[in-house]
């Protein structure tokens, strides 16, 4: 068996080395699939709970209608000012919610659970609403922010404890907003987005699609599969060679397939992958990983993000249909690249990358392994 060698994080009392602008770790990597363990979701949980009361540095990605506009992050966002950026701390309370529910013996949980209860309090929430409100902010964070909105209220309405129901109650008037916004936006929508950064419509209408059938909110699911017929049924021949680009943490067309493998029925799914990734099929099929050259640089550490997006998709694929069962080990190799490499001293990366591990550790618990 291969090795993978981990860098653990520096321990507290040691002094910090310098960090260095490449990375020089070596990673070898396995076949071997990877598991979210309890010690995993202890390292892991760790990333977002140092952060997601962490004020600066931050990103805004604001429009500025006047100089009453010009607040902290923590006045125009208390609920998730932290971890960076809004969706970044969105998805790091997703992580947190479902570390939860599969660990409850998790470290720091009584920690956690305070800190999900001081930040979704409904009195946060009411802020944060009037914010989505407000004149200029009509697309804010659309869709990869609201696709984690979504999917922090799918965990929380499927995780069974007192604590989840007071959160869910207190999150739902913004939830109502942001599936509001999807059913406003996608009939005006002419094209998709295929971008491999935040835009990419498809992964925007997965989140979405996922939260729509597990509340079975028919409006939003139906709209859903209509809109993605629309754009991608007649795609074929998608160009994964020329993948990633050097900014993505999403594969453009893995994420495609990722939706169209939920809207359509399974016999149609395959004839549609056959046509537009044919190359799936071939069991010597080989996808390199995404390589990082440089984890302190906050757009090029984006690519550990592309091997665990592409390997949630592998996975879902996978499992659903047998013939593409070789996609597993490909899936194994993405995770295991990365998932090394996430827990260290660079801002830039563990802001928002444990989110990404947590949701391809999650789907490979769905794999069964020939």
């Amino acid at each position: 068996m291969l090795c993978i060698f981990v860098q653990c994080q520096p321990n507290k009392n040691q002094k910090k080395t310098p960090k260095t602008s490449k990375t020089s770790e070596t990673i070898t990597v396995s076949d071997t699939i990877a598991t979210l363990s309890l010690a995993e979701a202890n390292r892991l949980a760790s990333l977002p709970l140092h952060c997601m009361q962490e004020e600066y540095p931050n990103k805004l990605n604001q429009t500025i209608g006047s100089e009453e506009d010009l607040q902290p992050p923590k006045i125009l966002h208390p609920a998730f000012y932290g971890c960076f950026d809004w969706h970044s701390s969105v998805h790091g309370h997703w992580s947190l919610v479902s570390l939860l529910k599969q660990f409850p013996n998790l470290e720091n949980s009584k920690e956690i659970r305070e800190k999900l209860a001081e930040n979704i309090s409904k009195e946060n929430i009411e802020i944060e609403i009037i914010y989505f409100k407000g004149t200029y902010n009509k697309s804010f964070e659309r869709t990869y922010g609201w696709a984690w909105l979504l999917k922090l209220a799918e965990e929380l309405h499927t995780w069974n404890d007192p604590l989840a129901r007071e959160l869910e109650t207190n999150l739902q008037p913004l939830t109502d907003i942001i599936v509001q916004g999807y059913l406003d936006f996608l009939p005006k929508l002419n094209y998709p987005i295929r971008v491999g950064e935040h835009t990419n419509t498809a992964f925007g209408l997965t989140f979405a699609y996922d939260y729509a059938k597990t509340v079975e909110n028919t409006a939003l699911k139906s709209l859903i599969e209509q809109r993605a017929k629309d754009f991608y049924l007649s795609d074929e021949n998608c160009p994964i060679s020329w993948e990633p680009s050097g900014f993505d943490f999403l594969s453009p067309c893995l994420e495609e397939a990722d939706i169209m493998r939920r809207v359509l029925p399974k016999d149609e799914f395959k004839t549609w992958l056959s046509k537009f990734l044919p190359q799936l099929a071939d069991k010597n099929f080989q996808l390199a990983q995404g390589k990082v050259s440089d984890r302190t640089d906050g757009k090029l550490v984006h690519l550990d993000g592309v091997n665990f997006s592409r390997a949630w998709c592998l996975y879902g694929i996978a499992n659903e249909f047998p013939a593409y069962a070789h996609l597993k080990n490909t899936a194994n190799q993405h995770i295991n690249y990365s998932l090394p490499s996430i827990v260290d001293d660079n801002y830039e990366g563990t802001h928002w990358l444990g989110s990404f591990a947590i949701y391809a550790l999650n789907t490979a618990a769905n794999v069964q392994m020939d």
